[in-house]
């Protein structure tokens, strides 16, 4: 199975048939230049790739913008028009009073998978202690969270509230909490590795800036700045392939993973079991 860990549907048509939603979103997420995406078209998309399921990932900043880019009742809207391709996260603004209240709402209703937080754009530090009731919601209904971390194409976004080192006390403080170090924190690709190989709760994906191509950049980072042996032996079991669709296609990423010269049992885990774990779908 192949499974993309990290795509966004802001842009798609269930959910924008108004303009000014659309526009809206475009200028919140900083894809000025993109266009409507129809979801039948997305999963002509996913099919073309091979890839069987996307994880969506919302974005909620709703105390400050007045409203949540993607809302949890949208994404549940998006998964219902192909529940076998798509799995929802849910996105939960932490200064909002009914923060807690909404995010049980999200899971034990609609039936999201799991929590997507950008605490760059929220500008709060991982340790921040209103972000602690929404990690003991995730801990105790056993879903897991992806952060942001590293460099963001959203606007106001500074890299320093999302560096992977920063994320060290939820780890240990919540060692029942599976969350994902998305991008590899890039450009604090270091920091994650050594996330990801000394706490059995943390994980992370390739969704990361590439300023040529996937191919050449995944060959880069993984063969020269490291030694490939490093992801096949060190932490294969924590690396999960993601696109960060719409920004990046999801093919040509997927192409720039299936390049690298892995082992097959080590692609299969980037491609899919590893998400499966960190989803919590085994068996």
């Amino acid at each position: 199975m192949v499974i993309d860990i990290h795509a966004h549907p802001l842009l798609f048509d269930e959910i924008n048939s108004n303009p000014e939603d659309l526009n809206f979103r475009k200028q919140e997420f900083g894809v000025f230049k993109s266009g409507i995406n129809p979801i039948d078209f997305e999963l002509v998309l996913l099919e073309d790739a091979q890839i069987d399921k996307a994880v969506l990932l919302p974005e909620d900043y709703s105390a400050e913008v007045g409203r949540a880019i993607v809302s949890n009742d949208e994404m549940c809207r998006i998964v219902a028009r192909s529940p076998e391709h798509f799995i929802g996260f849910a996105g939960v603004d932490p200064r909002r009073k009914d923060a807690k209240e909404e995010l049980n709402r999200a899971f034990d209703v609609l039936k999201l998978a799991g929590l997507k937080l950008n605490l760059s754009r929220l500008h709060m530090y991982p340790d921040d202690p209103c972000l602690t009731p929404l990690y003991q919601i995730c801990e105790e209904k056993n879903k897991p969270i992806m952060f942001h971390a590293g460099y963001s194409w959203e606007p106001n976004t500074p890299a320093k509230y999302s560096e992977p080192i920063r994320f060290e006390d939820v780890a240990v403080n919540h060692p029942n909490l599976r969350f994902c170090l998305a991008h590899m924190g890039w450009p604090w690709w270091e920091e994650t590795i050594m996330m990801l190989m000394k706490y059995p709760n943390v994980y992370a994906d390739t969704s990361m800036v590439y300023m040529d191509s996937p191919k050449n950049y995944y060959e880069h980072l993984f063969s020269v700045n490291m030694n490939l042996n490093w992801l096949q032996n060190c932490f294969q079991d924590k690396v999960m392939f993601g696109s960060n669709n719409p920004r990046f296609r999801h093919v040509r990423s997927l192409a720039g993973i299936r390049n690298l010269p892995l082992r097959q049992e080590v692609m299969d885990a980037i491609l899919g079991d590893n998400a499966v774990r960190f989803l919590g779908l085994e068996g």
